[in-house]
């Protein structure tokens, strides 16, 4: 790797954001809402809502805010979202896929077009970046949770593709439609994972200098605080000056 890849800038920079909790909170709300509404309302027959449940978990979501949650889903007095993906290009050509759960498309889009646009950016149609990137579930463990040939080992078992092991834990990639059954058979061995969650992963990542970098992160920044969008994935790398000075 020429640096970070954005998926850690992001995680890093995402721990500062979101200081404002009850922000945080109401992200991982609507989406335990939105999940339980599309499928059961239960976690164990559910993927995407136990994806959503660890990630509330992971942020120490109270469990009465989680049970809530779901909740809404079953009553009547719940609110409707859309899922929504933007596409489009970032400051150096960098692919850039937003996702957001939003009760008023006009505003999302108008919204996240100028926060593109503001970067030197533009947004594109849906598809435009897309194909620049593989949908796939991945499903993350601490490090100390077993070694990287046991972590592979498992991961075979379990019907995964890939696994990427090194000192901040184990990432374990796998189709969506094996998604479901390897998060459930790596958590019968090891546990809950810290991560499950099906995610944009880039096929190619772009190293990028620090002025174009610090444009792109505070593009992510951006829209990362928009109340409706939910996750932000790029394929860029940072040098490790330009992380340190980002307070990464």
């Amino acid at each position: 790797m020429a640096g970070h890849s954005q998926f850690k800038n992001i995680m890093h920079r995402k721990g500062r954001q979101d200081a404002q909790k009850s922000k945080l909170f109401s992200k991982l709300a609507r989406e335990i809402t939105v999940a339980a509404k599309l499928g059961t309302p239960d976690p164990a027959m559910n993927a995407r809502l136990r994806s959503a449940v660890i990630a509330a978990r992971q942020e120490n979501m109270p469990r009465d805010n989680i049970e809530r949650a779901i909740k809404k889903a079953i009553g009547t007095e719940g609110e409707n979202y859309d899922e929504m993906r933007y596409e489009g290009y970032g400051p150096g050509g960098v692919a850039v896929i937003v996702q957001a759960l939003t009760d008023n498309r006009n505003r999302a889009a108008s919204d996240i077009r100028s926060y593109f646009t503001k970067s030197g950016g533009n947004m594109g149609e849906t598809g435009s970046v897309s194909f620049m990137f593989d949908h796939v579930g991945v499903i993350e463990y601490d490090a100390a949770k077993a070694s990287a040939d046991d972590m592979l080992e498992a991961a075979i078992e379990a019907g995964a593709d890939d696994v990427v092991s090194g000192e901040d834990g184990h990432e374990v990639y796998s189709s969506q439609d094996s998604f479901h059954e390897v998060t459930k058979a790596l958590e019968a061995k090891y546990g809950e994972a810290r991560k499950a969650a099906l995610i944009w992963k880039p096929q190619n990542t772009i190293a990028v200098d620090d002025e174009t970098g610090e444009k792109l992160m505070k593009l992510v920044d951006l829209l990362n605080d928009h109340d409706d969008v939910q996750h932000v994935y790029a394929n860029f790398e940072i040098s490790e000056a330009l992380m340190a000075k980002l307070g990464g």
